[in-house]
């Protein structure tokens, strides 16, 4: 089994609806966001997946993300721009522009501060 991940970065700021505390106050992030994907065999030239490629989806995603109020971009228009769904929110779309047959997403890792991380792992088949 090959694990390839990448790392990009987004900065945004975001407000927890609901939360209580100061994280209900408008506040931005360096958001940090790793990508993992699994794969059983290497392709023809000894390669796992791609980090050109990998890269270049994961920043297409977070692109729509970046310099913005998270709380006024789908889907965080209509949930809580939490680490947790926004780690939903990139696998889901990740998983779109992967095939089954070229790689497994492992997990996504939101880093919100160089402390604190949620890592999001779909379930296995």
């Amino acid at each position: 089994m090959f694990q390839v991940k990448v790392k990009q970065h987004f900065d945004a700021a975001h407000y927890l609806r609901e939360y209580k505390g100061k994280c209900e106050n408008l506040h931005g992030h360096r958001f940090e966001v790793v990508a993992a994907l699994e794969v059983e065999q290497l392709n023809g030239i000894g390669l796992a997946y791609d980090f050109v490629e990998l890269k270049s989806h994961l920043r297409k995603i977070m692109a729509k993300f970046d310099h913005v109020s998270l709380n006024d971009t789908p889907p965080f228009d209509k949930i809580t721009p939490s680490s947790e769904n926004i780690a939903t929110a990139i696998y889901k779309e990740l998983q779109s522009r992967i095939p089954p047959a070229a790689a497994r997403i492992a997990f996504i890792e939101v880093w919100e501060s160089p402390e604190n991380c949620v890592t999001f792992r779909p379930e296995t088949p």
